[in-house]
């Protein structure tokens, strides 16, 4: 596919500041969005993913599903077989140091274009930003926030944090009868640099994990009688 005149802008950006939010209208044209021919679909499959029981322990509320990649520099990204998400209490003061298992993705969201192509997307976008790097391990998180009357949804309940990657996607899928969510990215002095909030299905955040913090903020039903989600892609690269 031919590169989209923004991606060079996208790299600066990410050079520059550690991270960049990229609008939907930008996001649609990076992903090249006629190949995602089975969105409708994937977005979808959000509707079918499994309780966080991990969190569901401590009273919050998250849905999830889980699986991770390999992607090569010669463009190669396969599927690698089901595995634990772990994180050292370093990166993950609530629930670090233990492997986490949660349901696999489904089998027609793994195989499918969209996820090919964002896949296929970051591998361009990073591998660009660390050209050196013969192997990444990629891991994809599917994520549903739910928040209820007089109880926040928590999108990040560890904090402001680092993941423990090089680099990270966050893309909105879906926000159902929800404000607030703001994304918030923080110097290592703690230091906020930036903020702003994923409204819109295909609004994106880039972070360079080495370099930045994030987190986000709660969100809460605009009408308390109706359910209330907000939906997010995470996509993770780190060096394998």
């Amino acid at each position: 596919m031919t590169p989209h005149p923004d991606t060079s802008a996208l790299h600066t950006r990410l050079q520059r500041d550690g991270f960049a939010f990229v609008t939907a209208d930008i996001m649609r044209d990076l992903l090249q969005a006629q190949a995602l021919t089975d969105w409708p679909a994937f977005a979808a499959s959000w509707n079918e993913l499994a309780p966080d029981t991990y969190l569901a322990a401590s009273g919050r509320h998250r849905r999830r599903r889980h699986a991770t990649f390999s992607a090569d520099a010669d463009g190669g990204i396969r599927r690698e077989a089901h595995q634990p998400h772990y994180q050292s209490l370093k990166y993950n003061p609530l629930q670090g140091d233990i492997q986490r298992w949660f349901e696999p993705v489904l089998p027609a969201f793994a195989d499918g274009a969209s996820l090919r192509r964002i896949l296929g997307f970051c591998h361009d976008c990073f591998g660009a930003l660390a050209p050196t790097v013969p192997r990444w391990h990629v891991e994809v998180h599917q994520f549903r926030i739910e928040a209820r009357a007089g109880e926040a949804g928590e999108p990040t309940p560890e904090g402001v944090h680092r993941d423990g990657v090089d680099y990270v996607l966050v893309l909105l899928i879906e926000r159902e009868n929800i404000e607030r969510g703001t994304t918030t990215i923080h110097a290592p002095d703690g230091r906020e640099l930036g903020s702003f909030t994923l409204a819109h299905a295909f609004d994106a955040a880039l972070v360079d994990d080495h370099r930045v913090f994030h987190g986000v903020t709660p969100v809460t039903p605009l009408d308390p009688t109706r359910p209330a989600h907000r939906d997010v892609l995470v996509v993770t690269f780190k060096a394998a």
